[in-house]
């Protein structure tokens, strides 16, 4: 048997387990360590160098900041991101392990284990690691994840418009439910402008308090306040050359809008404590989940500078109404989750795609994109099934919070919905349950756009 050249390093208070992963380990890799406590963690990777830490996610200590497992991989990888961590876990801590995955773990364990695959896990580890590019690690962000157009037709004009404004300063306003992707979008139209080199700078506006507004945004000078030991450069001088990205536009207070209309007519700023004018060279977009109309038409949003933000209106559909790209968003998922998590995943079967089809989406692509990666890393087989797709039980049609009294042809949409969740994609059972032929399902399923 040939052994590995790496270097394992074990974290587990259980000695029956330290005992048996020596014998196991040693066979397989030429430098196995082993530790009780998570404590001796720093002074062994100083003296051991390991390339893959094997973490146990359950210890008796006194750590008090949440689960051990996630707090001792959060310090692995701030003493070396390079070093691979494995969790060790027991099926009731799955979820966790799960968590760590997005955190930076290559994979998890479960306990019991099957030697012969925790050896793989731990050797594919090491491979990770020692074919790891230098900059790998330091992944340089420009602005948000490339734009995930799917295969329909919904999106196309979006799509159109896009590459027609792309390339000109025009401002941009972008409107849609949360969770449809209005980032992304944003940073789609940066990607593709004559400003992609330049940084897209993002701010969360409608989360900015009163007392942070200006300094965020404009930034100060030293002495202009109490902490101000030194000036601060605002978030428009930031996104100098570059795009300016306003988030969640329509949650700003009415008294704060009009200094933001002024740095936009005029593109200066001038920072908190000082009274010199600062020239900025930015590009618009904004974004929110609010009908700015209608709050204009109410008085909760000034009319100025809506006309100002509504140069070009892109408006993101739900996904409930773009059904046509629930499996094409799905698959794209499930290649990204696939080669990030290192899963043979490759697709998804057909009732499982009916399962998709027939949720509601109400946290849209978000929540899609949330259901799949958590499949992806639980599954086990090349193709997701519907027991890899976990949904909440009553999410199968939820009205709309804004219409008044169900309708009739809401109340028939909610139970063809829901039996097709029930019966997880057969049509058959569907029909039958509902007391309708074949035919009128299908009818019904083309007119709701299931």
């Amino acid at each position: 048997m040939t052994k590995s050249k790496g270097r394992i390093l074990v974290v587990d208070d259980n000695g029956g387990i330290r005992t048996a992963l020596k014998l196991l380990l040693s066979m397989n890799f030429s430098d196995v360590e082993l530790i009780p406590s998570p404590k001796e963690l720093v002074s062994r990777m100083t003296d051991f160098r390991p390339d893959v830490v094997l973490l146990d996610m359950n210890f008796h200590t006194d750590i008090n900041t949440g689960n051990e497992g996630l707090y001792w991989l959060s310090e692995i990888k701030k003493f070396n991101p390079d070093t691979e961590v494995v969790l060790f876990t027991a099926y009731a801590d799955i979820k966790l392990a799960v968590e760590g995955m997005k955190r930076g773990a290559f994979d998890f364990v479960l306990k019991p284990w099957d030697n012969e695959k925790l050896v793989q896990i731990l050797q594919s580890a090491y491979t990770a690691k020692r074919n790891r590019k230098p900059k790998e690690s330091a992944e340089v962000r420009t602005g948000s994840s490339p734009m995930l157009w799917g295969k329909g037709n919904a999106m196309a004009d979006i799509r159109k418009t896009v590459e027609k404004i792309a390339s000109t300063d025009a401002t941009v306003l972008i409107t849609g439910e949360n969770g449809t992707g209005k980032d992304v979008l944003a940073g789609e139209i940066h990607r593709k402008s004559e400003r992609a080199l330049r940084p897209m700078v993002c701010v969360d506006a409608g989360s900015l308090t009163e007392s942070l507004f200006e300094s965020e945004l404009f930034g100060y000078v030293k002495g202009a306040f109490t902490d101000a030991h030194s000036d601060h450069t605002g978030k428009f001088q930031e996104a100098d050359g570059g795009t300016l990205f306003l988030d969640e536009i329509g949650n700003i207070p009415l008294h704060l809008q009009a200094k933001l209309l002024r740095a936009i007519q005029n593109r200066t700023v001038t920072k908190v404590g000082g009274n010199k004018p600062v020239p900025v060279d930015i590009r618009l977009i904004c974004a929110t989940n609010k009908n700015l109309e209608q709050m204009v038409s109410e008085g909760k949003f000034r009319e100025d500078l809506y006309y100002r933000l509504n140069t070009i209106h892109l408006h993101l559909p739900a996904l409930r109404e773009r059904t046509d790209e629930i499996i094409p968003l799905a698959d794209m998922f499930i290649a990204r989750y696939a080669e990030r998590y290192r899963r043979a995943v490759s697709g998804i079967t057909k009732e499982a795609g009916e399962l998709l089809k027939a949720h509601r989406w109400n946290g849209n692509i978000r929540e899609l994109q949330n259901c799949i990666e958590k499949a992806v890393i639980l599954s086990e087989g090349t193709h997701l099934d519907v027991n890899d797709i976990q949904l909440p039980q009553q999410t199968s049609f939820q009205d709309d919070p804004a219409s008044g009294e169900e309708t009739l042809e809401m109340a028939e949409e909610k139970a063809i919905r829901a039996a097709i969740a029930r019966y997880t994609g057969n049509l058959s059972l569907v029909a039958k349950s509902l007391n309708i032929s074949r035919p009128t399902l299908y009818a019904k399923l083309k007119k709701y756009n299931i």
